[in-house]
């Protein structure tokens, strides 16, 4: 709605209020805003009303939900989950989702939706036969629910935990069956035979089984010619069969801890997004025809080199993961280097004792994520990071020697993370010019840090610290004069009593919801030079006290 628009509704506010009652007038409010909804948020919208009232809900796999569900218009020059995540957005700033979640550069990891417009979304759904009165719940959970009738124009069901309920009921009034969706909210549920789905729901598009126990797919499943999105993921299946290849219009694989995947993903081209992480063998799998590919997150080191990665002409997220001692560096380097026209993230993710290999990735210059988990020989400039890289994540490499003198060079760096085991050394130093653009520094987990030195000039712009070891002397601190938050271990009532000693200067304190806890210190806004000087100063004093006194 338009600023007018709102105005107008707020202007009004107190009559709807009088007339209608509370709730009345609140849903009033909420239906004049969803007649307002331009025509690609509508669909968007009512979706929402198959989550179960306030699931937290993957953003990443609402969206390509939406995207399987041909909700989201294709846009020149940006891919589908980009579109997907602006409407996401703009329902957020019309406050018609809550954020629960957010990542390291703020973007919506999870997400929910209020009790009012989730009533309002199921009813607008049932208007419109975008659902009908058809979800099948746990009767241990909602004793006065019983399975309903369903409408034969019904195109879309969720079903709540009991899932063999659901499949003992009779289908085959609703033949134009689009999507199927379970959720478990508890307990532990399995189902023995699928074959149901493919016999009653020959143009289903959405399958998604998340949480649910699931022994074996049945062959006939590649009969679903329509399917769009296949989810199975935490449900504890261990093969696919072979007729999942005849799935010519799969977009969305979505699966981990299988034994291993059937080399059939080549057959199934219109497929972008393919999520297989954490196989338990590596054979050989062949994905280099997939040409459409977008996002490739699981498959192993050797099953990488194995193909053609020239081909992949439109793969912008790769997460390759497993055994790398028998890789070929060179080669290896190479294969990343032809993706030099798309790549934008990048996770390299080696198990046991295996090193990563290294790699020259100044040739990929829309590289823009990297994260690192796994043994690394040596941190050098021979291991070229590209100059647009903003954003570093670095796990279990090892290393022995300073990273900073090398990652402090990075010219367009906003964010580094470095968790446990990425740095053996008990001290790190950064230079005068080190790290001309971070804004985000992450120390988590450094049992063996206890002197972070960062001289005058450094940092000029970071604004969010992060540490979780109190015995890690940070020198220099009262010099980063951006600095506007920091999140720390909680440990005692006396840090607090230490801490309330300059928290009505210019300091607050916000617990963190978390199973360790922990202190968000946010330094109040507008504060002049000098004053925010003398913040850093306090600030520095406080967590020289705390490290003095070891809380931890």
């Amino acid at each position: 709605m338009s600023h007018i628009e709102w105005k107008k509704v707020h202007d009004n506010m107190s009559a709807y209020l009088a007339k209608e009652g509370q709730i009345a007038g609140v849903m009033t409010m909420l239906n004049l805003s969803y007649i307002d909804f331009p025509s690609y948020l509508k669909p968007c919208f009512l979706h929402l009303s198959l989550f179960p009232e306030d699931y937290v809900i993957s953003t990443r796999k609402l969206l390509l939900l939406w995207i399987s569900e041909g909700f989201v218009l294709q846009q020149d020059r940006q891919s589908m989950k980009d579109t997907a995540e602006i409407y996401l957005n703009e329902l957020i700033n019309r406050n018609l989702i809550q954020v629960v979640r957010t990542s390291v550069n703020a973007r919506v990891m999870e997400c929910r939706v209020h009790d009012f417009i989730q009533e309002l979304a199921i009813e607008k759904a049932k208007e419109h036969n975008f659902i009908g009165t058809n979800i099948v719940v746990d009767p241990h959970l909602f004793p006065s629910s019983s399975p309903s009738l369903f409408s034969s124009k019904s195109r879309r069901q969720s079903i709540y935990s009991d899932f063999e309920r659901y499949a003992s009921i009779e289908h085959y009034s609703t033949p134009y069956l689009r999507s199927l969706l379970y959720f478990n909210l508890g307990g532990i549920c399995r189902i023995s035979q699928l074959d149901f789905i493919t016999k009653c729901f020959k143009v289903l598009r959405v399958q998604d089984l998340e949480g649910l126990g699931i022994e074996n797919v049945p062959s006939i499943i590649g009969e679903l010619i329509h399917l769009r999105y296949l989810g199975l993921r935490h449900t504890g299946l261990k093969m696919l069969p072979l007729s999942i290849g005849n799935l010519r219009n799969l977009q969305t694989l979505d699966i981990n801890n299988l034994k291993r995947v059937p080399d059939v993903i080549w057959k199934i081209t219109n497929t972008r997004y393919l999520y297989i992480e954490e196989q338990e063998e590596d054979d050989p799998l062949k994905i280099d025809t997939v040409q459409n590919l977008q996002i490739l997150s699981g498959i192993t080191f050797n099953q990488w080199i194995r193909n053609n990665s020239s081909k992949l002409t439109c793969l912008e997220k790769l997460k390759i993961e497993g055994r790398c001692e028998l890789v070929e560096e060179v080669e290896f380097s190479n294969s990343i280097a032809k993706l030099h026209s798309s790549l934008k993230s990048l996770y390299l993710k080696a198990s046991d004792e295996s090193s990563i290999p290294s790699l020259a990735m100044s040739s990929c210059p829309h590289l823009c994520k990297f994260d690192i988990k796994g043994r690394m020989q040596k941190l050098t400039e021979t291991f070229k990071f590209p100059r647009n890289l903003s954003q570093l994540t670095l796990e279990a490499c090892w290393l022995e020697c300073d990273p900073m003198p090398i990652l402090e060079k990075l010219p367009n760096l906003l964010t580094l993370r470095l968790r446990a085991g990425s740095y053996l050394g008990k001290e790190m130093h950064v230079s005068a010019d080190g790290f001309p653009r971070l804004q985000i520094l992450k120390l988590l987990r450094f049992k063996e840090l206890v002197w972070l030195n960062i001289l005058k000039g450094a940092m000029p712009w970071l604004m969010q610290l992060e540490f979780d070891n109190f015995k890690t002397e940070i020198f220099g601190l009262n010099e980063l004069l951006n600095l506007v938050e920091v999140k720390i271990p909680f440990s005692s009532l006396l840090a607090m009593i230490l801490f309330h000693k300059i928290e009505d200067s210019f300091w607050g304190l916000t617990r963190i919801v978390g199973a360790e806890g922990g202190m968000h210190i946010c330094r109040q806004k507008g504060l002049t030079l000098a004053s925010s000087k003398q913040a850093l100063e306090q600030l520095a004093d406080f967590l020289e006290q705390c490290s003095r006194l070891n809380f931890v």
